[in-house]
């Protein structure tokens, strides 16, 4: 090879390696789906009282109306932080929440309200000890009966947010706020589960993501 063609060679693979670092730090963490629209393997339902039938169809897990609650927990060793749920769902009935998307915390874990209180209540709960009625998150959103949702949530050390399809609907920096489960059988969500109040809801789609770590304070 003649000191031309060497240093045009050497030229190239400069900027193919620069290119290759460059699609490597842009490159999106991947998505592990958490459900396959079949069965419900990798899930388990945590024994709430009275709870209600959970059945898979037409591709979404059903959560039947029970007594109070009905969830299911996926089996995975989640992460505690630093983590992306996305997720669809859907009331099919009834006027309670319709989604309560239990998620950890680092050693503690919070619920995301969709539905609640009469059907149009979000939120979460708890921030230092107030639930989704009566915190900062607190909004009324009207909820379309058998309309699908997507809904998102990122946890990071500093921050919890969330959005129901393009719209941020929770933005809590959390730095001094102690962030906890709302006392009662919802408890039993937790580290991270899906529920339902008196209200059948259908989830699909649902998958994770881990992050790059974020430390706090950033």
């Amino acid at each position: 090879m003649n000191t031309f063609s060497r240093r045009h060679f050497l030229h190239l693979t400069g900027l193919g390696l620069v290119t290759l670092q460059a699609g490597a730090v842009a490159a999106e963490p991947e998505w592990q789906s958490l459900f396959d629209g079949k069965t419900l393997t990798g899930w388990k339902a945590p024994m709430f009282s009275w709870q209600g039938t959970v059945e898979v169809e037409d591709g979404a897990m059903v959560l039947g109306i029970g007594g109070d609650i009905t969830g299911m927990n996926p089996t995975i060793d989640a992460p505690k932080m630093n983590y992306e749920v996305s997720l669809q769902g859907a009331r099919l009935d009834g006027s309670d929440f319709f989604c309560g998307l239990t998620l950890p915390y680092g050693k503690t874990s919070f619920t995301i309200v969709l539905g609640g209180w009469g059907g149009a209540l979000v939120g979460l709960s708890s921030i230092n000890g107030d639930d989704a009625s009566e915190n900062e998150t607190t909004k009324f959103i009207k909820f379309d009966k058998g309309k699908w949702y997507k809904i998102r949530a990122r946890v990071t050390p500093d921050k919890i947010e969330a959005w129901l399809d393009e719209d941020k609907i929770i933005n809590v920096e959390t730095d001094g706020k102690k962030i906890d489960m709302r006392p009662g059988e919802i408890e039993l969500s937790a580290p991270f589960g899906l529920a339902t109040f008196r209200t059948r809801g259908a989830f699909k789609d649902i998958k994770l993501r881990k992050l790059d770590a974020v430390p706090a304070g950033k």
